[in-house]
Order: structure tokens, then C-alpha cells, then sequence
């Protein structure tokens, strides 16, 4: 059912209110009897009208109602005139020091001395990047953060040793600042996999992030905590090595995860569904076929900012890592092993034996630990 139509002087109380007090859009529709979305659309049309309180006290009212109705007329021409600056404004805010001030003075006003006043401008950009995708983007420092995590729903290949399917984790990593994903089928959750599945990330990538955000899943996560998480042995070793802080994602804060679950949500439907009807024959074969779909991803503009994640990547974020080792992360393995009699410890992996010289216990088996 259509909206009835409020009276000049309600919608002169609401800019009124909305100017002159601290009120919610809510508060106002309850103090004038009107509901909040009435009080929220006339509120936001006298903001893009480039009109002053002061100005519309001795203006008639149908002058007013005109004027409040004019931004939809100069979404055509004045309005259009500075949206096709917001993709180039989203690439720019990611600089050091840049600010919408400074972009408003010195790529907007300057060039158009009638357009927009500040006000405006910022209002107009904020409604333009209310769009998710962009304003996931927006939000993130550039070098900041990379986000990870597995995929719930699982890809396979077909193996002929053992004659059915065999299902594989899907590893997502996805930088905050440009959205930059890396992706890869994995064998299992367990911690050696985990590592290396992070370690391709951030080689992928070519540095390393000021903190590495993963899901308290096991391999990441001894114990989880709002504020003191513990962080498994191995897999912190890793971040120090890499010069990335270990920051496992809050438990039941969706927030926390928003940008990768997002992520996710895209590899499913570019990486996922292309691959539905195919058969793979290994694993390496699988994740060929994602790393060729992967790079399609990267290289699609936005839908909004007309520019893909790898060039924004490119712009903005690959200057803000941290420079990668020189070498891979070496994994130790440990091993808890009794000690035989004589002394001596098989290594099963290779069946070798190793002499760890060791004074026995008077109650036990003399029990070590191998790296």
C-alpha cells in the first residue's frame, strides 16, 4: 500500500529536528507521529538538496518541496558527474594519510567549483559504498589483515587405488584491504596441512599480512578464548617466522568472519560450479583446474568499482606486506617414543635408528621426544 503523504509542516519538523538535535530517525517519527522510514526519506532528501536550514525558513512551501525533490533530477547529470569518481575515491582512501576531505579538495571541487558541498559529497559517497562488496573492501588497511579458513562444503577427485571418491578440504585465504583470494584442495584438516596450506597463501600472495585471522578450528587454535586465546605451538612458530600475528576470529562474532565466509560464499559459485560436472584423477589435478578458475576470479571487476582484486592488489596492497623469508617454514615433526633397552630409538617414517643417550627412570621406561 502506497505511503500517505505528510503535510509542508512535518516535513519542516523533521528537518527541523534532525538539524537542530541529537535525535534518531526513530525518536523524531515518535515525537511528530510519522512513521521512521517517512522521517529518513525527507531527511535524506534535504541533505542532498544543498539547501541550508537557514535558507528554508522564509522559502514557500512549494518552492521547498521542489527543491527537496530536485536530487532525484540531478542524479542525471550532477550526481552522475561524481559517482563516476567512487571507484577511483575506493582506490585512493587506501593510500596512506588520504581522506575524503582531501579528495573532495583536490580531485572533486577543484574541478567542479559548483558541485557538491562536503557534506554532500561524503552523504552521497557513503549511500554509493553502502553496497556490500564495496564497503567490505573499504573498511580493511591495506596490508593489514588476511583472512582463512575452510570451506564447509567439500570438492573430491576419484581415486583408482581405492576405487570411489575421495572428498578434500577446500582452503580459502582472503586479503581484507583488496580482496585478493587464494584458494586450494587440501587432503585433510591436520596441522602439517593447515601450515602449508597458510604458506602457499602468503607466497601467493608475495608477503605477508600484519596479522593472519583464522577460525578456532583445532589445528589453529589449542584453546579458544574471547581474549586470550592459545595458539598452537607450531602453528605460531609459523607466524612469527612470517612476521604476521596470530588473531583467531571471536566465537559467535559473525563480524569477525564476514569477509572470508563472503569469499567463500564466491568461491562456490566461480569455482565450484564450473568444476560440478568434471572428474579429476589426483589431487594435483584438482587444484590445477581451481588455480585456472582462481585467476578468472582475481582478474573480474568488481561489480561497483569496475576494477578487479588483483589490480587493486597491485595498486594498493602489495607494497604494504611484509617481505617473505627466504625459505619455507621448517615443520618439525614430534614424536613421543619409549626408549629400548639398549638404548636405541626407531624412527618409523624411515625405519632408521637413532641413540638418544638418556639415564633410565627407576619407575618407568626412559620415555624422549624426537624433532
Amino acid at each position: 500500500m502506497a505511503q500517505k503523504r505528510i503535510g509542508m509542516k512535518k516535513i519542516r519538523d523533521v528537518i527541523r529536528l534532525k538539524s537542530s538535535t541529537g535525535m534518531s530517525d526513530r525518536q523524531v517519527a515518535r515525537a511528530l507521529s510519522v512513521s521512521r522510514p517517512v522521517v529518513a526519506k525527507y531527511w535524506q532528501d534535504f541533505q542532498a538538496s544543498d539547501l541550508k536550514v537557514e535558507q528554508i525558513q522564509d522559502m514557500a512551501d512549494s518552492e521547498l518541496m521542489q527543491r527537496i525533490k530536485r536530487p532525484r533530477i540531478e542524479k542525471s547529470s550532477k550526481y552522475r558527474q561524481l559517482a563516476q569518481y567512487f571507484p577511483f575515491f575506493v582506490v585512493e582512501l587506501r593510500r596512506t594519510g588520504v581522506t575524503l576531505q582531501r579528495l573532495w579538495e583536490e580531485e572533486y571541487k577543484r574541478k567542479h567549483p559548483q558541485g557538491f558541498q562536503y557534506s554532500q559529497f561524503c552523504y552521497h559517497f557513503q549511500q554509493w559504498k553502502a553496497n556490500s562488496e564495496v564497503r567490505m573492501h573499504i573498511k580493511h588497511k591495506v596490508g593489514d589483515k588476511m583472512f582463512v579458513d575452510y570451506a564447509g562444503e567439500k570438492l573430491s577427485y576419484f581415486d583408482r587405488e581405492r576405487g570411489k571418491q575421495r572428498p578434500v578440504e577446500v582452503f580459502v585465504a582472503v586479503l581484507g584491504a583488496s580482496g585478493l583470494t587464494y584458494v586450494e584442495g587440501s587432503e585433510s584438516q591436520e596441522k602439517e596441512q593447515w601450515i602449508r596450506s597458510n604458506e602457499r597463501a602468503i607466497r601467493y600472495v608475495g608477503g605477508s599480512t600484519d596479522a593472519l585471522i583464522p577460525d578456532n578450528l583445532r589445528s589453529a587454535v589449542t584453546r579458544s578464548d574471547p581474549y586470550d586465546p592459545e595458539i598452537n605451538l607450531e602453528f605460531a612458530e609459523f607466524g612469527e617466522y612470517y612476521g604476521t600475528v596470530i588473531i583467531p576470529a571471536r566465537v559467535r562474532k559473525a563480524r569477525d568472519k564476514a569477509l572470508v565466509e563472503n569469499a567463500v560464499r564466491l568461491v562456490y559459485q566461480r569455482i565450484y560450479a564450473p568444476l560440478r560436472n568434471r572428474t579429476f584423477y589426483s589431487l594435483e589435478e584438482l587444484n590445477e583446474a581451481i588455480w585456472e578458475l582462481l585467476e578468472v576470479h582475481n582478474h573480474k571487476p568488481f561489480q561497483r568499482l569496475k576494477i578487479s582484486r588483483r589490480e587493486l592488489f597491485e595498486k594498493t596492497e602489495r607494497a604494504a606486506l611484509n617481505p617473505l623469508p627466504p625459505e619455507p617454514f621448517p615443520l618439525k615433526t614430534t614424536k613421543w617414543v619409549t626408549v629400548q633397552f639398549n638404548y636405541h630409538v626407531e624412527l618409523r617414517e624411515d625405519l632408521h635408528n637413532a641413540e638418544h643417550r638418556i639415564m633410565p627412570s627407576n619407575d618407568s621406561k626412559p620415555i624422549c621426544s624426537l624433532s
